[in-house]
């Protein structure tokens, strides 16, 4: 191959340069990534072999530095997997991914590597004053992290160890690609208007694209196997055998016993994920994953959840004896099903408070929320943006934005990929291409957005309310990056605690209501006149609404979740699992989990959330007190406490204890009683 490929170039062009998308060549990647794994690890053997005695210069920060073709690839690579997964791509990540997971393995058992570490760790530079609080997290952290990781283990141990993880990195994989297969091949279609009563028009134009752009503009409509498309069809279509065919696609992905289903491969990844933990020293999986997060360990997690739990089960009861009193009043004949819940709650919100979210969506013009989520960050920030072309981009699809900070200097840039397409997997995220960070010149950030929404075919898209919601979540993570203001990478931005980093994007989401936004952005995409007051007021009274099913919905993935990696090394069928373990928790029987257990990419297509599922609910604890703090202050636009949450969470990334940052920013611990508040449970 040759080695002046793009993918193995610095990015070059302006802002630092950037990630050189239109010279992609998918034929290149394989063997770019055996010549990128191999400079990194000559990097990697350069360092552990010097003769020099360790510094944290010459060891841990040159350890940090190395490796860059590598990450370069890898982000480039990590777009194709996820947002254009089609062709070659599928194969050849089932190629890299094992190879990616051997490089890993190399450098945390390299025991020259360690020992230069160690002796960094255990130097009086740690203690008297000479590192720096950034510093010594660095030290501790990567100390810690290749413990973890298996530095300790003998050779044996260590091929095991390696073994297993090969093999987890192919199994994560081929999860990922069969949820993927089951939201392409999954289309319901529908060819008779009558089953489209209920559904607004922009949804119906919606299904309209999405079944032109699959090749058939003969009088069908088509509603995709993803969560933006499911949804509204579950709120608002009247038919219900469509409700709950559309409900049984969604929610059976990778739980079809075919050549996609996903339940042997969950039960292996399982076994292997104790045998792990048990070799690291380690009771189950959750005890290893949760070290170093916030939460320590599985009980503390559990034990917020439990707490939570019943008050939401609670109220889930109310809620279906509120929709079975509506359903038997209009002689439906029917017990609210999981199929039901959507479309009965809407009517619920109707008749308790003259809300239906349907008159909302007119006001939720994707391009005006995106105008918003700008304007708020200025107010909060002093962030600007400005939209520029001659950047290459991966998609027509995708735009870019420069931002700058409030004295003019370059913040990053921001790429926006908000539409579903075919080998895009499912869902909304925000992805770094690059991370902050300032050791000489300073390098900034590039990060992007992702979401699923279903591109209209004229005029405007418009999206729901929780997408709304959602859209706001993801930016926040993208602020959180592009706020970042540390001097090494590995502790910019996002780098932070699994069950810290929800906390800057869920505190996002709080101005998606604010008045100042709503009486901006929210323009009906026709007469352009602003969301009436009375709907704007109608949305704060129901701000509690279905909170119930919404903490269950998402309650229950965790819980099973967490169960599953406390389970040791037990024999464990999927399904039955997460059958008996909902019945033995007292699972509405009306509500589905959030995420079905062959389909809950969060824990099995990588490590990154399992046994860590939890952390939204551990996030929103946070979220939901810092929010009353700007309450408290009288508006969410408050300059003083605005510049707390920057200085104490928005831009510090890792270089503080997390709990230490929310300390500063609050004046005081936590309160978890603000989390029940926030979804009007009772406080005890």
């Amino acid at each position: 191959m040759d080695l002046n490929s793009p993918l193995l170039k610095p990015w070059t062009g302006p802002y630092g340069g950037v990630p050189p998308w239109t010279l992609v060549r998918t034929e290149e990647f394989s063997p770019a990534f055996e010549i990128a794994i191999k400079r990194a690890s000559d990097e990697l053997d350069e360092i552990a072999n010097s003769t020099e005695p360790p510094t944290f210069e010459n060891t841990v920060l040159s350890l940090q530095n190395s490796g860059e073709d590598l990450r370069r690839l890898e982000a480039i690579f990590g777009v194709h997997s996820s947002n254009l997964n089609v062709g070659p791509i599928p194969d050849i990540e089932k190629n890299v991914m094992p190879k990616l997971s051997e490089h890993e393995d190399s450098i945390y058992q390299n025991k020259s590597l360690f020992d230069r570490i160690a002796a960094v760790y255990q130097s009086d530079a740690m203690t008297d004053g000479t590192f720096d609080l950034a510093q010594r997290r660095i030290v501790d952290d990567l100390y810690k992290t290749f413990i973890r990781k298996g530095a300790r283990l003998d050779d044996a141990q260590k091929a095991k160890l390696s073994q297993i993880n090969t093999r987890l990195a192919r199994l994560f994989t081929d999860f990922s690609q069969n949820v993927l297969e089951d939201e392409k091949g999954f289309v319901t279609w529908i060819d008779d208007e009558s089953k489209l009563a209920g559904l607004p028009d922009s949804v119906v134009d919606a299904m309209k694209s999405a079944a032109e752009e699959r090749g058939n503009s003969g009088g069908k409509w088509a509603v995709t196997n993803t969560r933006s498309s499911m949804d509204p069809v579950l709120t608002y279509a009247d038919d219900r055998s469509l409700r709950e065919g559309v409900w049984r696609n969604y929610y059976s992905r990778g739980d079809n016993g075919d050549e996609h289903d996903n339940n042997a491969i969950i039960s292996e990844i399982l076994k292997l994920r104790a045998a792990r933990a048990k070799l690291l020293g380690y009771p189950t999986h959750a005890h290893w994953r949760m070290e170093p997060t916030m939460a320590k360990d599985p009980q503390a997690a559990m034990d917020l959840m439990m707490k939570v739990w019943p008050k939401a089960v609670a109220r889930v009861k109310e809620e279906v004896v509120d929709m079975q009193a509506i359903a038997d009043s209009e002689n439906a004949n029917l017990k609210i099903e999981p199929w039901d819940y959507r479309y009965y709650a809407e009517k619920v919100r109707k008749d308790k408070y003259d809300l239906d979210l349907n008159e909302v969506t007119p006001y939720m013009q994707l391009d005006k929320l995106r105008e918003a989520m700008m304007w708020s960050a200025e107010q909060l920030y002093g962030l600007t943006f400005k939209k520029i072309s001659g950047v290459p981009v991966f998609h027509p699809d995708v735009t870019v934005w420069e931002v700058s900070k409030a004295d003019g200097s370059f913040a990053g840039l921001w790429y926006l990929d908000p539409f579903a397409r075919e080998g895009k997997r499912s869902g909304a995220w925000m992805t770094d291409y690059r991370e902050q960070q300032h050791l000489g010149d300073e390098i900034r950030p590039i990060v992007s957005n992702n979401s699923n929404f279903v591109k209209s075919g004229d005029g405007p898209t418009l999206i729901s309310w929780d997408d709304a919601v959602t859209l706001f979540h993801e930016f926040g993570h993208a602020l959180h990056s592009l706020l970042s203001d540390v001097k090494y990478r590995s502790q910019a931005g996002t780098n932070v605690a699994r069950d810290y980093v929800e906390f800057p994007s869920q505190v996002n989401e709080h101005w998606l209501d604010t008045p100042e936004v709503l009486n901006q952005f929210a323009v009906h995409f026709e007469t352009g006149e602003a969301l009436p007051q009375v709907l704007i007021d109608k949305i704060k009274n129901a701000s509690t609404f279905n909170k119930g099913f919404d903490t269950v919905e998402y309650l229950a993935s965790a819980l099973i979740d967490m169960k599953l990696h406390l389970a040791g090394d037990a024999d464990i069928d999927p399904d039955k699992f997460e059958r008996e373990t909902l019945a033995a928790i007292g699972m509405p029987s009306e509500i589905p989990m959030r995420h079905r257990t062959p389909q809950f990419a969060h824990i099995f297509s990588s490590d990154a959330y399992s046994a860590g599922y939890y952390s939204y609910l551990w996030s929103d604890a946070l979220t939901a007190d810092a929010a009353e703090r700007f309450k408290e202050a009288g508006s969410f636009y408050d300059k003083e406490v605005a510049k707390s949450l920057y200085e104490n969470v928005m831009s510090v990334g890792d270089t503080i204890d997390p709990a230490d940052g929310f300390r500063k920013f609050r004046g005081r611990d936590v309160d978890t009683g603000a989390l029940l508040r926030k979804r009007g449970f009772p406080v005890d």
